[in-house]
């Protein structure tokens, strides 16, 4: 009998310190302070500002998290990651006095039924890193010596290149920041209800994230995507190792969706090229009109105002009930 209580005593304290230790690495996490941002401007929903998301990957910054206006803890609502986070919801706030205005757009496709209800996750850039955080660092691996001192200059950044952050931003995506949004708020965490998204730089890093991490996000929409990696320039090191790159992780196509698009002005210029390429590659792999689009539209520019016009496309493609 004192064997058994001796037994019980020490099994009893066991878990007592297995708690204790619990509870002091969750106190040792740091806070998230997060509040309603009643100054938006919005059409329809609220939006919760962090200031400055902690994080042990990338430099902090702040994210903004839009809940429709039904938003409610007695349903679950697929979640959208997407990049540039400063420039979806509230013009009178950005630098362009552009925005992509996701609010009014996903407010009227779930009021019509055509999307499932989802809330929207907007990452801010810092602008002096966008580079360096947004560019898909795996892909580096394919160029030469020589090729990686073209890119160091056309890039326009003096760090070296050993400083991309690409992996690292991801990381902080998936390990830290989606974490926080699955436990704070009512979402789906599974692969099914998880999407990224995001224009230019932030094509290439929402196609980046679904070919590093395919069994965290179902499906990628990559706006305007900036195929040439940096500024445009002759001989242009960076298109060939990012399609490198893609052509040896493109996701599976039984269970992903992919969608691209393109215009032809000002920086959009130089995307229409690449375009026969996008098609092939995934097209050879297994994708078809069902899971993989690749759209041209006609005259239009790189900016926010030409995004806004056509954001409904790779919504509901990539949301659609």
């Amino acid at each position: 009998m004192k064997n058994i209580l001796f037994l019980l005593f020490v099994a009893i304290l066991f878990s007592c310190n297995i708690t204790e230790n619990i509870k002091k690495q969750e106190e040792s996490k740091p806070r998230v302070n997060a509040y309603e941002l009643t100054s938006a401007t919005l059409a329809a929903g609220k939006l919760i500002r962090v200031d400055s998301f902690p994080s042990k990957n990338i430099k902090p910054r702040p994210v903004d998290i839009w809940l429709p206006a039904n938003y409610s803890n007695d349903k679950k609502y697929a979640v959208l990651y997407m990049h540039d986070g400063q420039n979806l919801f509230d013009e009178t706030t950005t630098w362009n006095k552009q925005e992509w205005k996701i609010d009014e757009v996903a407010t009227e496709l779930m009021q019509k039924k055509i999307t499932r209800d989802f809330i929207v996750v907007g990452i801010h850039n810092i602008p002096q890193i966008r580079w360096l955080d947004l560019f898909p660092e795996k892909a580096m691996q394919n160029l030469s010596d020589k090729e990686i001192k073209e890119t160091q200059s056309i890039s326009k950044t003096k760090v070296d290149l050993k400083d991309l952050k690409g992996d690292e931003y991801l990381q902080f995506l998936v390990k830290e920041l989606k974490s926080y949004v699955d436990k704070t708020y009512s979402v789906h965490s599974n692969k099914e209800n998880t999407f990224v998204m995001g224009s230019s730089m932030g094509g290439l890093m929402s196609m980046y994230a679904i070919a590093e991490y395919p069994n965290v996000f179902k499906g990628a929409a990559c706006v305007s995507t900036h195929w040439v990696g940096a500024m445009p320039s002759k001989n242009n090191p960076l298109p060939k190792a990012i399609f490198n790159y893609l052509e040896n992780t493109i996701p599976n196509s039984k269970d992903h969706i992919m969608y691209f698009d393109y215009g032809n002005k000002t920086l959009d210029q130089f995307y229409p090229k690449y375009a026969p390429r996008v098609d092939s590659i995934f097209l050879k792999n297994g994708y078809t009109a069902q899971n993989f689009k690749n759209l041209f539209f006609e005259g239009t520019d790189h900016s926010e105002k030409s995004w806004q016009q056509r954001v409904d496309i790779p919504l509901t493609f990539l949301l659609k009930k």
